[in-house]
């Protein structure tokens, strides 16, 4: 039975593939078509049709293009993404959960389901750390995009001297793997401990150690998960977050070094951002990775980040990202 459900959505998948592109051509037939009449008729009426008509068809191409390019082993799993606070203190908690609503954002446009697994509250204010599931075809791929430190530049809140402050987060990012990937784990290796869950959830989430946290010994690997009233179900739930992190672990083992094992990740602190948020003295969002950049910093706070991961996969692609 798990075995023929697999097979049914592999299935549903190459066949949604193919509507697409059939759809796709269709689009550009009818398009072909509009002009001929267009010239045929000396009717120039039909040229706001035509430019609408193919910006929505580049629009569509690109995104099936950009499919091409998620070729990784686990691109098309659901991601698991965990964002950590920097230096900065109490802004860069603040800092987090704006973070963490646009990638929200970002997600729901693109028709992901989002699902926090773990949230820890700042004392004053925003999150210091949060671990959220995206759930959907490619998650992972696109997510993946995201992973490293994320520099803000702005007059805080929260210094009533109104003064400039630069703040950071880490974003990590890991696909989650499937029940038929096996990872054998010692239950000698790990350490489990129960904790009170904490944020909303209802009288019970609150009243009861239904939060698990997971740390694996040898690697010092720590996961932590209180979404579920049920403690099982948490437990289960943080133990497929450890597989996640443990066979990431294990694909970089053939790095040169051991700092390559966090990825593009080093100290959450200046000089080791993939993107910086600028908000003061002008508004501007630039990824040094790719050079991408963009001016309009509400929409990509309200999750338009195509554009980033866009340019990042054409890069990878290339072999032209800057990781310094």
């Amino acid at each position: 039975m798990d075995n023929a459900q697999k097979i049914m959505q592999k299935s549903k998948q190459l066949k949604d593939k193919v509507a697409r592109f059939e759809a796709l051509s269709r689009h550009w037939e009818d398009l072909v078509t509009l002009v001929s009449l267009g010239i045929e008729m000396e009717d120039v009426s039909v040229l706001d049709e035509v430019k609408q008509g193919y910006q929505s068809f580049t629009l569509a191409l690109e995104n099936m293009r950009l499919e091409t390019l998620l070729f990784g082993t686990y691109d098309k799993n659901n991601a698991i993404m965990t964002l950590h606070s920097g230096a900065g203190g109490t802004e860069a908690q603040d800092w987090v959960e704006m973070l963490l609503r646009m990638f929200t954002r970002w997600a729901e446009r693109r028709g992901f389901k989002v699902e926090t697994l773990d949230l820890l509250a700042g004392e004053e204010a925003g999150v210091k750390s949060a671990t959220i599931l995206i759930e959907g075809l490619n998650a992972y791929g696109y997510a993946k995009s995201e992973m490293g430190v994320h520099r803000l530049v702005r007059i805080s809140p929260f210094d009533a001297s109104g003064r400039r402050h630069t703040s950071f987060a880490s974003v990590e990012v890991m696909p989650e793997i499937n029940d038929d990937i096996q990872i054998d784990i010692s239950a000698e290796d790990l350490r489990v401990d129960t904790y009170r869950a904490s944020g909303a959830g209802g009288q019970h989430v609150n009243k009861t150690d239904s939060a698990i946290r997971i740390t694996h010994i040898p690697t010092g690997v720590v996961v932590s998960c209180q979404s579920e009233r049920s403690q099982h179900k948490n437990r289960d739930t943080a133990m497929k977050m450890l597989k996640s992190k443990l066979m990431q672990l294990a694909e970089q083992e053939h790095k040169d070094k051991i700092e390559d094992l966090k990825g593009v990740q080093k100290d959450i602190a200046w000089g080791s951002q993939i993107r910086s948020y600028v908000f003061h003295p002008y508004n501007l969002v630039k990824d040094h990775r790719t050079g991408f950049e963009m001016g309009n910093i509400g929409a990509v706070m309200d999750g338009e980040l195509d554009g980033f991961i866009n340019a990042y996969l054409k890069a990878a692609s290339l072999g032209q990202l800057n990781l310094k």
